[in-house]
């Protein structure tokens, strides 16, 4: 899979081009993605995905931007599993958000992208104060294929539905969403080692993103390992609060430093909580050990 970081100056080989922000990747996005790589193939052109980075509500709204559901590195990890050939990542930034649609759709998606077919969501808007819509597609001449909402229980899977799965500890319905267990993946780097001197080692992996969309402790799985992760700022231990994913990997007296792995959260067995003194951290460390080893034994 090609990654471009600009929208090229030279005319590309045709496409069939999908375009969203994918945050999440959950059912709506591979149906949407699924019915791009159909289309490239029924017209035997090149499939390519649009995204942005950052996400425009973090760049208009920062402060009230939604929590972050996966980084760019998993997006792209999600478009190459599925066999994306050409992924577009457009900066959003203050020049990016002033394009008029009309250039948008001549500029950018004719004259360079050479997009042939378009596929979005149904609500899917475009261009400087969001002007464009799917109408101006049609209108631009462009094959345009939208995609219907996707109803999971007769409700719209959305990102915005999974976060408030992850938000309630509801990982049962985040992963109906999203058609796998929810996971974040990272490279583990060095951390404080205060795991190791508690008794019970961490992988600290490292967070790309600083607003997840859940924090807690949680029985998880690190690359099929059974696992137990602490997301949060650590509030028992003195300094500045920094955000940290902590793994103990149950039985594991391996070397994970500067491995990129997977963690995927299974079972929420409790909210971060500030305890009186280290020893008292370590009593309530082990106990969420023996939590998450019943989970893992009960699921067999």
């Amino acid at each position: 899979m090609r990654v471009s970081r600009h929208i090229p100056d030279i005319l590309q080989a045709p496409c069939a081009l999908a375009i969203g922000n994918f945050d999440g990747m959950h059912l709506g996005h591979q149906a949407l993605l699924r019915t791009l790589l159909q289309t490239a193939q029924a017209l035997d052109i090149g499939s390519a995905v649009m995204t942005f980075e950052p996400h425009p509500r973090e760049f208009f709204t920062p402060d009230n931007a939604p929590a972050r559901l996966c980084s760019l590195r998993e997006k792209l990890e999600h478009f190459a599993a599925v066999g994306v050939e050409q992924v577009y990542v457009c900066a959003f930034n203050g020049r990016f958000a002033k394009i008029a649609a009309e250039e948008f759709i001549q500029r950018i998606l004719r004259q360079s992208l050479n997009a042939e077919a378009i596929l979005v969501g149904e609500d899917f808007r475009f261009g400087a104060k969001r002007a464009g819509s799917t109408q101006d597609f049609v209108q631009a001449g462009f094959n345009l294929i939208k995609l219907p909402q996707v109803d999971l229980d007769n409700i719209r899977v959305s990102s915005t539905r999974v976060r408030t799965a992850l938000a309630k500890g509801d990982l049962e319905d985040a992963a109906m969403l999203l058609g796998r267990p929810y996971s974040i993946s990272g490279k583990v780097v060095h951390g404080a080692k205060l795991g190791r001197q508690l008794g019970f080692p961490t992988a600290n992996v490292h967070m790309r993103h600083e607003r997840p969309a859940l924090t807690g402790v949680y029985a998880v799985k690190l690359d099929g390992l059974n696992s137990v992760a602490n997301l949060g700022v650590r509030p028992t231990i003195d300094g500045v609060p920094k955000l940290s994913l902590e793994v103990h990997v149950l039985d594991f007296n391996g070397d994970l430093y500067e491995k990129h792995v997977h963690v995927e959260f299974l079972y929420k067995i409790r909210d971060e909580m500030k305890f009186n003194g280290l020893d008292a951290l370590k009593a309530q460390i082990a106990k969420d050990v023996v939590i998450a080893r019943n989970f893992f034994t009960s699921r067999g």
